[in-house]
Protein backbone atom coordinates (compact mmCIF):
# COMPACT_ATOMS: atom_id res chain seq x y z
CA UNK A 1 0.00 0.00 0.00
CA UNK A 2 1.44 3.74 -1.00
CA UNK A 3 0.50 5.63 2.19
CA UNK A 4 2.47 2.44 4.28
CA UNK A 5 5.73 2.49 1.89
CA UNK A 6 5.35 6.96 2.27
CA UNK A 7 4.91 6.70 6.29
CA UNK A 8 8.05 4.05 6.41
CA UNK A 9 10.25 5.96 3.51
CA UNK A 10 13.77 5.68 5.24
CA UNK A 11 12.30 5.85 8.57
CA UNK A 12 15.12 3.29 10.49
CA UNK A 13 17.98 4.73 12.06
CA UNK A 14 20.00 1.28 12.11
CA UNK A 15 21.51 1.02 15.42
CA UNK A 16 22.62 -2.46 15.52
CA UNK A 17 25.71 -1.57 18.06
CA UNK A 18 23.09 -1.08 20.99
CA UNK A 19 20.96 -3.25 23.21
CA UNK A 20 18.68 -5.11 22.84
CA UNK A 21 21.18 -6.51 20.09
CA UNK A 22 24.18 -5.14 21.04
CA UNK A 23 26.58 -6.43 18.11
CA UNK A 24 29.48 -5.93 17.40
CA UNK A 25 31.10 -3.96 14.67
CA UNK A 26 31.60 -5.89 12.15
CA UNK A 27 28.28 -7.71 12.25
CA UNK A 28 26.94 -3.88 12.26
CA UNK A 29 28.61 -2.69 9.04
CA UNK A 30 28.13 -5.96 7.54
CA UNK A 31 24.29 -6.15 7.92
CA UNK A 32 23.99 -2.12 7.29
CA UNK A 33 26.00 -2.85 3.59
CA UNK A 34 23.30 -5.77 3.30
CA UNK A 35 20.17 -3.46 3.94
CA UNK A 36 21.32 -0.89 1.42
CA UNK A 37 21.76 -3.68 -1.14
CA UNK A 38 18.98 -4.99 -0.70
CA UNK A 39 15.16 -4.26 -1.97
CA UNK A 40 13.79 -3.62 1.24
CA UNK A 41 16.57 -0.24 1.15
CA UNK A 42 14.04 2.17 0.37
CA UNK A 43 13.20 2.04 4.87
CA UNK A 44 16.46 2.31 5.81
CA UNK A 45 17.86 5.71 6.88
CA UNK A 46 21.62 6.30 8.54
CA UNK A 47 24.07 4.54 10.74
CA UNK A 48 24.24 5.37 13.87
CA UNK A 49 28.25 5.47 15.02
CA UNK A 50 29.67 6.60 18.41
CA UNK A 51 32.27 9.17 17.56
CA UNK A 52 34.27 7.30 20.01
CA UNK A 53 33.95 3.96 17.67
CA UNK A 54 34.92 5.85 14.51
CA UNK A 55 38.36 3.99 14.02
CA UNK A 56 36.87 0.84 14.67
CA UNK A 57 34.19 1.59 12.14
CA UNK A 58 36.83 2.42 9.55
CA UNK A 59 38.54 -0.78 10.19
CA UNK A 60 35.67 -2.76 9.42
CA UNK A 61 33.50 -1.09 6.92
CA UNK A 62 36.67 -0.38 4.90
CA UNK A 63 36.48 -3.14 2.41
CA UNK A 64 31.93 -2.67 1.79
CA UNK A 65 32.48 0.87 0.97
CA UNK A 66 32.43 2.54 -2.56
CA UNK A 67 35.33 4.28 -3.93
CA UNK A 68 33.01 6.27 -5.45
CA UNK A 69 31.34 9.69 -5.06
CA UNK A 70 28.01 9.65 -6.40
CA UNK A 71 25.19 10.93 -4.33
CA UNK A 72 23.89 7.04 -3.94
CA UNK A 73 27.68 5.83 -2.80
CA UNK A 74 27.96 7.60 0.18
CA UNK A 75 26.90 5.62 3.54
CA UNK A 76 25.27 8.02 5.71
CA UNK A 77 26.24 7.89 9.53
CA UNK A 78 24.56 9.62 12.48
CA UNK A 79 27.21 10.30 15.21
CA UNK A 80 26.84 10.10 18.96
CA UNK A 81 28.52 13.04 20.58
CA UNK A 82 29.72 13.68 24.08
CA UNK A 83 26.70 16.00 25.58
CA UNK A 84 26.44 20.06 24.82
CA UNK A 85 28.63 21.61 27.81
CA UNK A 86 30.70 18.56 28.33
CA UNK A 87 34.40 19.26 27.39
CA UNK A 88 34.01 16.65 24.85
CA UNK A 89 31.11 17.87 22.76
CA UNK A 90 33.58 20.26 20.86
CA UNK A 91 36.65 17.22 20.79
CA UNK A 92 34.30 15.49 19.21
CA UNK A 93 33.16 17.86 16.70
CA UNK A 94 36.53 18.30 15.68
CA UNK A 95 36.67 14.63 15.01
CA UNK A 96 33.26 14.10 12.89
CA UNK A 97 35.21 16.79 10.88
CA UNK A 98 38.49 15.12 10.61
CA UNK A 99 36.35 12.06 9.63
CA UNK A 100 34.21 13.67 6.85
CA UNK A 101 37.43 15.34 5.72
CA UNK A 102 39.01 12.27 5.40
CA UNK A 103 36.04 10.36 3.52
CA UNK A 104 35.13 13.56 1.20
CA UNK A 105 36.68 11.92 -2.37
CA UNK A 106 36.03 8.69 -1.79
CA UNK A 107 39.49 7.45 -1.70
CA UNK A 108 38.99 5.98 1.74
CA UNK A 109 35.90 5.10 1.73
CA UNK A 110 32.66 7.12 0.55
CA UNK A 111 30.84 7.56 4.29
CA UNK A 112 29.71 10.96 5.57
CA UNK A 113 28.43 12.44 9.18
CA UNK A 114 25.65 14.65 8.34
CA UNK A 115 24.03 14.45 11.84
CA UNK A 116 24.46 14.47 15.28
CA UNK A 117 22.69 12.80 18.03
CA UNK A 118 23.64 14.39 21.50
CA UNK A 119 22.15 15.74 25.15
CA UNK A 120 21.50 19.15 26.66
CA UNK A 121 20.58 19.22 30.26
CA UNK A 122 19.08 23.44 29.86
CA UNK A 123 18.07 26.36 26.97
CA UNK A 124 21.43 27.78 27.70
CA UNK A 125 23.61 24.82 27.04
CA UNK A 126 21.32 23.79 24.39
CA UNK A 127 21.85 27.14 22.60
CA UNK A 128 25.47 27.51 23.29
CA UNK A 129 26.11 23.86 22.02
CA UNK A 130 23.62 24.48 18.56
CA UNK A 131 25.96 27.62 18.11
CA UNK A 132 29.38 25.64 18.47
CA UNK A 133 27.95 23.17 16.04
CA UNK A 134 29.80 22.63 12.57
CA UNK A 135 27.61 24.13 9.84
CA UNK A 136 26.30 21.23 7.34
CA UNK A 137 25.88 18.92 10.90
CA UNK A 138 21.92 18.51 12.15
CA UNK A 139 21.18 17.83 15.65
CA UNK A 140 18.89 15.94 17.30
CA UNK A 141 18.95 16.66 21.02
CA UNK A 142 17.82 14.15 23.44
CA UNK A 143 15.31 15.75 25.75
CA UNK A 144 14.00 14.15 29.03
CA UNK A 145 10.88 13.29 28.61
CA UNK A 146 9.95 12.42 32.13
CA UNK A 147 9.88 15.96 33.00
CA UNK A 148 8.12 19.24 31.20
CA UNK A 149 10.93 19.78 28.29
CA UNK A 150 8.75 22.46 26.59
CA UNK A 151 11.56 25.30 27.15
CA UNK A 152 13.82 22.96 25.84
CA UNK A 153 11.67 22.51 22.96
CA UNK A 154 11.31 25.94 22.62
CA UNK A 155 15.02 26.33 22.18
CA UNK A 156 15.32 24.35 19.15
CA UNK A 157 12.55 26.43 17.31
CA UNK A 158 14.20 27.53 14.48
CA UNK A 159 17.33 26.44 14.43
CA UNK A 160 19.01 23.49 12.07
CA UNK A 161 18.16 20.58 15.21
CA UNK A 162 15.40 18.34 16.49
CA UNK A 163 14.62 16.58 19.43
CA UNK A 164 14.95 13.27 20.40
CA UNK A 165 13.25 10.89 22.24
CA UNK A 166 13.62 7.95 24.10
CA UNK A 167 10.74 5.61 23.35
CA UNK A 168 11.81 2.22 25.25
CA UNK A 169 15.16 0.57 26.46
CA UNK A 170 15.59 -2.74 28.34
CA UNK A 171 13.92 -2.21 31.71
CA UNK A 172 10.53 -1.25 32.56
CA UNK A 173 11.50 2.42 34.08
CA UNK A 174 13.09 3.71 30.50
CA UNK A 175 9.53 3.27 28.44
CA UNK A 176 8.02 6.23 28.57
CA UNK A 177 4.33 6.45 29.79
CA UNK A 178 1.48 7.16 26.82
CA UNK A 179 1.07 10.72 28.78
CA UNK A 180 4.55 11.55 28.85
CA UNK A 181 4.86 10.35 25.31
CA UNK A 182 1.84 12.33 23.90
CA UNK A 183 2.97 15.73 25.76
CA UNK A 184 6.49 15.48 24.76
CA UNK A 185 4.98 14.95 20.79
CA UNK A 186 2.15 17.59 21.57
CA UNK A 187 4.97 19.83 22.69
CA UNK A 188 7.13 19.52 19.77
CA UNK A 189 3.60 19.60 17.32
CA UNK A 190 2.91 23.21 18.87
CA UNK A 191 6.61 24.45 18.45
CA UNK A 192 6.90 23.03 14.86
CA UNK A 193 9.82 21.24 16.22
CA UNK A 194 10.74 17.65 14.42
CA UNK A 195 12.30 14.49 16.25
CA UNK A 196 13.14 11.37 15.87
CA UNK A 197 12.54 8.58 18.11
CA UNK A 198 14.76 6.07 19.72
CA UNK A 199 14.97 2.39 21.41
CA UNK A 200 11.82 0.08 22.04
CA UNK A 201 9.86 0.72 18.57
CA UNK A 202 10.44 -2.70 17.22
CA UNK A 203 7.12 -3.76 16.29
CA UNK A 204 4.33 -1.51 15.13
CA UNK A 205 1.61 -1.57 17.47
CA UNK A 206 1.32 -0.84 21.32
CA UNK A 207 1.64 -4.36 23.42
CA UNK A 208 3.02 -5.95 25.98
CA UNK A 209 6.40 -6.33 26.02
CA UNK A 210 7.62 -9.77 27.09
CA UNK A 211 11.67 -12.25 27.62
CA UNK A 212 10.10 -13.72 24.45
CA UNK A 213 10.67 -10.70 22.34
CA UNK A 214 13.63 -9.10 23.99
CA UNK A 215 11.52 -6.36 25.77
CA UNK A 216 10.58 -4.69 29.16
CA UNK A 217 8.01 -6.64 31.04
CA UNK A 218 5.59 -3.92 30.64
CA UNK A 219 3.35 -2.18 27.86
CA UNK A 220 6.01 -0.65 25.07
CA UNK A 221 5.41 1.42 22.60
CA UNK A 222 4.58 1.19 18.70
CA UNK A 223 6.24 2.98 15.45
CA UNK A 224 2.61 3.07 13.76
CA UNK A 225 1.41 4.38 17.07
CA UNK A 226 3.95 7.53 17.64
CA UNK A 227 4.28 8.26 13.69
CA UNK A 228 0.59 8.81 12.81
CA UNK A 229 -0.17 9.54 16.15
CA UNK A 230 2.84 12.65 15.88
CA UNK A 231 1.35 13.56 12.09
CA UNK A 232 -2.30 14.26 13.40
CA UNK A 233 -0.94 16.19 16.13
CA UNK A 234 1.57 18.13 13.73
CA UNK A 235 -1.13 17.97 10.63
CA UNK A 236 -4.54 17.63 11.93
CA UNK A 237 -4.31 19.53 15.12
CA UNK A 238 -4.87 16.27 17.55
CA UNK A 239 -5.07 17.42 20.92
CA UNK A 240 -2.74 15.69 23.61
CA UNK A 241 -5.41 13.87 24.79
CA UNK A 242 -6.45 12.68 21.22
CA UNK A 243 -2.29 11.94 20.64
CA UNK A 244 -2.31 9.71 24.00
CA UNK A 245 -5.56 7.45 22.98
CA UNK A 246 -3.73 6.93 19.65
CA UNK A 247 -0.80 6.64 21.35
CA UNK A 248 -2.41 3.83 23.58
CA UNK A 249 -4.13 2.23 20.41
CA UNK A 250 -3.84 -1.59 20.28
CA UNK A 251 -5.57 -3.06 17.44
CA UNK A 252 -4.35 -2.86 13.86
CA UNK A 253 -8.36 -2.64 12.68
CA UNK A 254 -7.96 0.77 13.73
CA UNK A 255 -5.59 1.61 11.75
CA UNK A 256 -7.01 1.45 7.70
CA UNK A 257 -4.82 2.02 5.37
CA UNK A 258 -4.96 2.35 1.24
CA UNK A 259 -3.14 3.52 -1.55
CA UNK A 260 -4.33 7.14 -1.01
CA UNK A 261 -5.04 7.88 2.67
CA UNK A 262 -4.60 6.01 6.12
CA UNK A 263 -7.58 6.66 8.46
CA UNK A 264 -7.88 5.97 12.10
CA UNK A 265 -10.31 7.21 14.90
CA UNK A 266 -11.89 11.03 13.62
CA UNK A 267 -8.55 11.38 11.47
CA UNK A 268 -7.75 10.66 7.67
CA UNK A 269 -4.40 11.87 6.40
CA UNK A 270 -4.06 12.05 2.66
CA UNK A 271 -0.67 10.43 0.74
CA UNK A 272 0.50 14.11 0.63
CA UNK A 273 -0.38 14.46 4.34
CA UNK A 274 2.20 11.57 5.78
CA UNK A 275 4.93 12.52 2.94
CA UNK A 276 4.71 16.21 4.50
CA UNK A 277 4.82 14.86 7.89
CA UNK A 278 7.66 12.12 8.02
CA UNK A 279 9.75 15.12 5.82
CA UNK A 280 9.01 17.80 8.23
CA UNK A 281 7.94 16.59 11.57
CA UNK A 282 8.70 12.90 12.39
CA UNK A 283 11.70 11.87 11.10
CA UNK A 284 12.79 8.66 12.26
CA UNK A 285 13.24 5.94 14.93
CA UNK A 286 16.77 4.17 15.83
CA UNK A 287 16.44 0.51 15.91
CA UNK A 288 18.79 -1.67 17.04
CA UNK A 289 16.51 -4.45 14.32
CA UNK A 290 15.91 -3.42 10.50
CA UNK A 291 14.20 -6.92 10.18
CA UNK A 292 12.01 -7.05 12.78
CA UNK A 293 9.60 -3.77 11.88
CA UNK A 294 9.60 -5.15 8.53
CA UNK A 295 8.45 -8.98 9.31
CA UNK A 296 5.60 -7.14 11.31
CA UNK A 297 4.74 -4.96 8.39
CA UNK A 298 4.22 -7.86 6.54
CA UNK A 299 2.55 -10.12 9.42
CA UNK A 300 -0.26 -7.54 9.52
CA UNK A 301 -0.36 -7.85 5.38
CA UNK A 302 0.83 -3.83 5.18
CA UNK A 303 3.70 -5.04 3.08
CA UNK A 304 3.34 -8.20 0.67
CA UNK A 305 6.46 -8.91 -0.36
CA UNK A 306 10.86 -7.98 0.43
CA UNK A 307 10.24 -6.21 -3.37
CA UNK A 308 7.04 -4.31 -3.18
CA UNK A 309 7.69 -0.95 -5.17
Amino acid sequence: MRTVRILMDRIVDYAGLFPPAKLDMAATVRNFAQFRDGEDAWMLGRLVVPVARFEEFEREADSLLSRSTGDDDFWTISALTAPMGDPGYRSDLRAIEAFNERHANGQHGAVVVDTIETKAGDAATLDRGLDATTDGLFAFVELPVETDCRGLIAALSGRFAAAKVRTGGVTPEAVPSVEQLARFVSACAAADVPFKATAGLHHPLRHQGTAATNEPGCPVHGFLNVFLAAIAAWKAKASEGEVAALLDERSIASFRFDDERVAFGRFTLGAADVREGRERFALSFGSCSFEEPLEDLRSHQLLQTASLR
